[in-house]
Order: C-alpha cells, then structure tokens, then sequence
C-alpha cells in the first residue's frame, strides 16, 4: 500500500542527496529544490516515519504543478526542539515544490485547556510560534492561518458536521490521543469531543492535498482519511516524521507517550534556551547504554545529522583524542560497542545543538517581544 512502517527505521537517503549536500551548519542554509518528479519525492519523504501512502504522493507530483499541505500547530508556550523536525521537513516540502501552511489552531488549543483557557493568552503565544519556524529555517513564503479565519465559515461547521456523522464515537474518542489526553478525560467535558473532527475538517477546509504532522497526530489524519472514502471526498495524503523521546528518558514507554514536553523543562531543550541551559540540560539527560529509548542519541539521529552531516565531540587526549562522526551508524556502533562514553557524547551534542540553535537566539535576542508576553503567561500543559 505504500506505508512505511510506522516503528521502522527513517527512510534512507541515496547518495544522491546526502546531508552534507543539503545541510549547512548555518542552520538550513544551502538546501538544494526539486523539480523532477524524483527530487521532489525523495525531499518530501526523507527522515519520515511514514507516508499514506508513498503511491499517491507520487502521482500528486506527477499530476498536479503546485500542491499544497498544512500541519496544525496548537500555540501553547515555549517551543521545543522537537519543532526542528518539524522546520527541516516544511523546508523539505517546500523545496519541493509545495505550498506549506502553518495552522495555529487557536480554538483547538482553547479546548484542549492551553495557557489557562484565554484566547488572548493563546494568540499570543501563537505569534511567538510564528517567529519560531521563521529563525529555524522555514522559508517566509509560508502561509499562517488561525483556526479562528476559519470558523466563521458555515462551510466548515459543515464538514465537521458530515465528518462526526461519518465517524463512529468510539472512533472519535480513540483520537483523543491527538490533545495528548487518554479517551477516558475526555469524559471531563464534551468539547473535548469536537476536537478531532474538527482537527479532520481543518484539513478539507483548507483543501490541502498533504497533511503533515508527527507520529502524535496519526490518528486524526487516518480519521480524515477514512471519512474522505465515506463522504467522497478528496483523501488527504499523510506525512509524518518522528517524536523526539524526552530528556528524562521513556524507553519502555510508547514513543507518543515518553515524547519531549514544553510543559516540562526538565524534558526538553527550549528553541530560545542558552548555551548554558542547553549544555545542563543535556549533561543531566538520561543516556543508557542501549540506542534504543535514549534522548541524547535521539537527538543527534534526528536533528544534529541531518542538519549538519556530523557530529565533532572533542575529547581529552587520555581519552582517545577529538573525534567525528559522519553518520548515526557510525556513531551508534561506536556507542553500542562502548568506545564512546556517555558524557562525551552529551558533551558533543550539546555543542552541537548549541550551534543549530544560535540563529534562534539571535533572533530572540534582537526582537524579544513576543518570547517576553510568553514568559509572562502561566503555561498550564
């Protein structure tokens, strides 16, 4: 069917488009554009988890010039650095040729109980979203729309009509997972309900040919999907990339579950976060001897390599010396084998991330308005 395996490995990169090619250590800078059907495919589909399916994103770029595609964000506080998969895959995308909006699901975030239940509270932290994908790398021709443009659209409540009608409530509550909430809260109260319909005609109503997310918002696209086969609608494509594990650690956990949390910073590097901050919180970040479930690699597989095609981690010589890496592979074989020590490799990353990030905190230290109002706002989850 075109799926790739949603616990499987990353889909691999050809030679052809190695990291070095497209990745500079300026932060993104020097990503190289597509215009083959080829190119395009291989930009949209690397570093993902899954595609549903790889078929039918093929034929978009065979078919049509400009497609589009959106991934909703609820603004909530701080941002962490899980949103750097997230930046890297828009540019990805729209290198590839696709028109990218960013939804700032302010209503949705209303629901789900954000920053104290205030839309005023919400927008807020919603502009100070806005700078975050611009200072990490996101091409500024992308488009930013809030929930609220569109609920004043009889169209919309239609479609959320026809898609809750379509849906099952068992169904429905199964996608509770989407706020981060179990089926069983959402007994609390029955807006809770409304979300992931809605969250499904956030897609139809933005005519949107991909829906893009993390392996977090699975649910509500496949909810989308199977309401677009009963209605007879156009069925949105799904891209999803992978969930960084919180700092604290979580290998037994679901990789939904033991995510970073920007309600818990203790569980994630914050964009905005110094260099000190980054280097305490890494140094304090769970880091077992196995690959699997630890954070510290997390991080370097899915944000320092991609970004940067190596990882440098300067060591005492008594301790072998400085050191590159230049592949995850190369680097989880040395770990696994243990020819790096824990520390050293948190040394590395840190300093890593430290870099990746600089562009971000210059940014926040020139325009420091927005961050400034989100400070200021008592962030509930």
């Amino acid at each position: 069917m075109g799926i790739v395996p949603s616990h499987g490995p990353l889909l691999t990169v050809s030679s052809k488009f190695s990291p070095q090619s497209f990745f500079s250590r300026t932060l993104l800078s020097g990503w190289g554009t597509g215009t083959d059907v080829d190119t395009k495919f291989e930009l949209a589909t690397r570093y993902t988890l899954e595609v549903v399916t790889s078929e039918e994103l093929r034929s978009l770029f065979e078919t049509k010039t400009n497609p589009t595609a959106y991934i909703g964000y609820e603004p909530s506080g701080f941002v962490h650095t899980g949103q750097l998969i997230t930046s890297a895959k828009i540019l990805d995308l729209q290198n590839a040729g696709i028109g990218v909006t960013i939804f700032l699901a302010d209503w949705h975030a209303l629901i789900n109980d954000k920053v104290g239940g205030k839309l005023e509270n919400i927008r807020a932290c919603g502009e100070y979203l806005k700078e975050c994908f611009l200072a990490s790398g996101v091409k500024d021709t992308v488009k930013f729309v809030w929930a609220s443009d569109l609920i004043d659209h009889s169209s919309y409540w239609e479609k959320f009509i026809r898609i809750a009608k379509a849906s099952s409530l068992q169904r429905i509550k199964r996608a509770m997972t989407i706020m981060g909430r179990s089926d069983d809260e959402a007994e609390i109260d029955a807006s809770k309900v409304m979300y992931p319909p809605m969250q499904a005609a956030d897609i139809f109503e933005l005519g949107v040919d991909i829906a893009y997310a993390g392996m977090d918002q699975r649910r509500a696209h496949m909810l989308a999907r199977d309401a677009a086969d009963k209605l007879g609608w156009k069925k949105p494509i799904a891209i999803h990339t992978p969930l960084l594990v919180s700092l604290q650690g979580g290998e037994r956990m679901d990789p939904v579950e033991a995510k970073m949390s920007k309600s818990k910073p203790a569980s994630a590097v914050y964009l905005h976060d110094t260099p000190e901050e980054i280097t305490k919180k890494i140094k304090n970040a769970f880091c077992p001897p196995e690959i699997e479930g630890n954070p510290v690699l997390d991080i370097a597989k899915l944000i320092v390599f991609p970004r940067t095609g190596l990882l440098k981690i300067d060591r005492p010589v008594k301790y072998g010396g400085a050191i590159e890496f230049k592949s995850f592979d190369e680097l989880a074989a040395a770990y696994s084998g243990g020819k790096l020590h824990p520390q050293d490799l948190k040394i590395g990353t840190a300093e890593a991330l430290i870099e990746i990030l600089a562009p971000v905190r210059a940014h926040f230290q020139k325009h420091p308005a927005n961050l400034d109002k989100v400070k200021a706002l008592s962030v509930t989850r």
